[in-house]
This record gives C-alpha cells, sequence and structure tokens, in this order.
C-alpha cells in the first residue's frame, strides 16, 4: 500500500493506493496552516494497518519547492516554511517503519491526472493548482519535468498579474496574487470557507444569480487566459487541466480563459489547446503522491 498525502495552508488530504492502483482510503481535512498533517498522517496509517494493510512508502505533496533530497521543504511561502525536514519528521511518527519522501503538489496532481483523470488521453499536458498559491506540473511525453534545480512550474510568481498586488512571497505583481484563491475572494466580496473547493462552490451559488460576482469570475478568467497563453507558447501542451478551486467556477472562468488563450496565443490557429476541469477533485495531489510512494515497487527496486 501506498500513502499519499498533502499538506496545504487549509487543508491536509491522505490517500491509500494499492498495488491494482486502486484507491482503498481518502479522507481530507480543513486545518489551520497544516499544522495536522502528522495527526492525519498517523491516523490513516493506523487505521490501514488495523485493516490488515501493509504501508510499503509514504510521499507528501507540498505547495513550494522541495530539495533534492525529495524530503526538506526549501521554501513553501504560503505555509512560512523554510528548510524543513518534512520526511523526516513524517517518519519518526512513523517509528521509522515507512520511508517518505515529498515532492511539489503540481508534480503530484500533474502525475494523478494523467494517470487517473482528465489527462488520460495526452501525452504532454500542463496542470495548474487552483489554491491559494498557484503552481503548475508539466508532463512532456508522459514524464514530468523538473528543471534543473527540481522547481519547474512554479508559475504562480511569473511577473504577469497586477502590479500593485502583493503576493504571499513578499513581491508585488505575482500571477498567484491576481489568480489565486485569495485574489478572487477579495474580487468577489466573499470570505473563505473550510477548504477551496468548498469556498469555490459558495461563490458560483452566488454567481448564479449576482451579475457582479459573474464580471468578477470573467475577469478572473481572463487574467487566467493570459498567463496560459504565456505558458502554452513556452510549452505547447495538447491539453490545460485547471484543479482546485477553479472546477466548481468553470461555466464561469473557463469561456473567458479560452477566449483570452485563442486571441493571445500566435500559433492559435493552427493548434489550441482546450482547457479541461480536474476530475480528481481535492484529493489530486495525495492520489499522484499515493503513485510516488509506490513508484519504486512497481520499477522493482522496492521489494515487497
Amino acid at each position: 500500500m501506498g500513502l499519499g498525502l498533502e499538506v496545504n495552508v487549509d487543508y491536509v488530504s491522505a490517500v491509500a493506493l494499492d498495488l491494482a492502483g486502486r484507491v482503498t482510503l481518502a479522507e481530507t481535512r480543513p486545518v489551520g496552516i497544516g499544522s495536522d498533517l502528522v495527526a492525519l498522517a498517523t491516523d490513516v496509517r493506523n487505521s490501514l494497518m488495523a485493516d490488515g494493510h501493509t504501508v510499503v512508502r509514504a510521499a507528501v505533496a507540498v505547495p513550494g519547492l522541495v530539495d533534492r533530497d525529495n524530503r526538506t521543504v526549501a521554501w513553501a511561502p504560503n505555509l512560512d516554511w523554510h528548510s524543513r525536514p518534512l520526511a523526516d519528521e513524517l517518519e519518526t511518527a512513523f517509528e521509522g517503519q515507512c520511508p517518505t519522501t515529498v515532492d511539489n503538489d503540481a508534480n503530484c496532481a500533474a502525475l494523478a491526472e494523467s494517470s487517473h483523470g482528465i489527462a488520460v488521453d495526452v501525452e504532454d499536458s500542463l496542470y495548474l493548482t487552483g489554491t491559494i498559491g498557484i503552481g503548475a506540473g508539466i508532463v512532456q511525453s508522459g514524464v514530468l519535468l523538473r528543471g534543473g534545480a527540481g522547481f519547474a512550474g512554479e508559475v504562480g510568481h511569473m511577473p504577469i498579474g497586477h502590479p500593485s498586488a502583493v503576493c504571499g512571497c513578499g513581491r508585488r505583481g505575482c500571477w498567484e496574487a491576481s489568480v489565486g484563491l485569495r485574489a478572487m475572494l477579495a474580487a468577489v466580496g466573499m470570505d473563505e470557507a473550510s477548504t477551496p473547493l468548498a469556498t469555490a462552490a459558495l461563490v458560483a451559488e452566488r454567481a448564479a444569480s449576482d451579475a457582479a460576482v459573474q464580471a468578477a469570475l470573467t475577469q478572473l478568467g481572463r487574467d487566467l487566459g493570459n498567463g496560459l497563453a504565456t505558458l502554452t507558447a513556452v510549452l505547447n501542451p495538447s491539453a490545460i487541466v485547471l484543479g482546485g478551486y477553479f472546477v466548481p467556477l468553470g461555466e464561469f472562468i473557463v469561456p473567458a480563459a479560452q477566449e483570452v488563450l485563442a486571441e493571445r496565443l500566435p500559433s492559435a490557429e493552427l493548434h489550441l489547446p482546450e482547457i479541461r476541469l480536474s476530475s480528481l477533485g481535492i484529493q489530486a495531489a495525495a492520489l499522484g503522491a499515493a503513485e510516488h510512494a509506490l513508484a519504486d515497487v512497481f520499477s522493482g527496486a522496492l521489494p515487497i
């Protein structure tokens, strides 16, 4: 059994995956600043073991940069984490019985969408997280693109947002400061709920009868499309997958985003990628992390 975990600003998730690729357990808990990750991880692992399962490895998806050791969170600004030895902390909680690695949340979600979700039919895709932070998982020829230091996909910090908008990283003008969850809530004048999807569902309900909210979401879609045009010009994905809070708001933001993408992409007449909505929900990154946890088993590097 592989245990996949995700920690984010306002929730933690866990997914257990068996060797046949079946999800045997999935749980999400709303929290504050990811403080209950260890509790969730130990609760889920204990539950699996009580049912007779063996958890061979665990992996954690985090919204930030991960060191080359795949164990340390180098920088996660929205969690205010710097050089945090997260794998060590979890292995201590697991009493040394469950080797653990760490990866970026967008990478994990992109992997899950390519294997289980809406991007199974394409070899080249771009996955965009939709939480407080905005990151990308880039799949090319079926393989995750990681870059020279392993930090590829930090698209939320591209300087294409509103110049005055302050980002969680401390800079101004980052894309996520214009299209992240809290930027969207400020634009529509609503408060955050328990999780990004729950929050977006409430906004979608309001938008159904509120023209001002609809207009704000249309502008969000245009800002989103602007960034997607830049990324598409560089990466040429066959499909773009929107995850997280974007999913419940799809009917309000995707048409505007697709329109801007067609307007701004020089190669649009030759190839215009389809914008798709994630089919895996809030647990996409945790599911991808569970797959990551079993990678050495499937390759034969870890005996079972």
